[in-house]
């Protein structure tokens, strides 16, 4: 995976990122068996506008779009969203990469990481928790069938 290029994403990016975002939720709508999943119902205009208001990379290998991930500053929060990596590299480190990469990018003033996935979404609960994720208690707020994570960041948690 040495050979993937991590970048900040254009506007010129948002149709690949579209593309890519459906390919990868699809698994996680068979997962969570529901299609009421956002990312599958996006179009391209929306994926622009978040594009263009997070902050957001792009993973390439060989030119193709192969993962991307965003991050959105939240008060001191940094919401991590849109983790995504073409399903034939699942498995190959490139996601925990760019979870890596997103935290590393977050702005200064970010105390904690937060992020959600599907409560069935075995694979991702357990990347995240391995990354240092723990599992917020259901508040009344979240989004039924969907499982909350948050990390302090460590160089500005006190």
């Amino acid at each position: 995976m040495n050979e993937i290029v991590i970048e900040r994403a254009t506007d010129e990016d948002a149709a690949e990122i579209l593309v890519l975002q459906r390919c990868c939720w699809v698994s996680e709508a068979i997962s969570n068996n529901s299609m009421d999943i956002p990312p599958l119902h996006e179009d391209l205009p929306t994926v622009r506008a978040w594009v263009q208001e997070s902050t957001v990379w792009t993973a390439r290998r060989g030119g193709r779009l192969v993962g991307a991930v965003r991050g959105t500053a939240d008060g001191t929060a940094w919401q991590i969203g849109r983790l995504m990596v073409a399903p034939d590299l699942a498995g190959n480190g490139l996601g925990r990469r760019l979870l890596q990469h997103v935290e590393q990018n977050a702005p200064e003033h970010t105390t904690s990481f937060e992020l959600f996935t599907g409560s069935k979404s075995v694979r991702n609960i357990r990347v995240y928790t391995r990354a240092g994720y723990s599992q917020l208690p259901p508040d009344p707020s979240h989004i039924p069938g969907v499982v909350y994570l948050s990390k302090p960041n460590a160089i500005n948690s006190e």
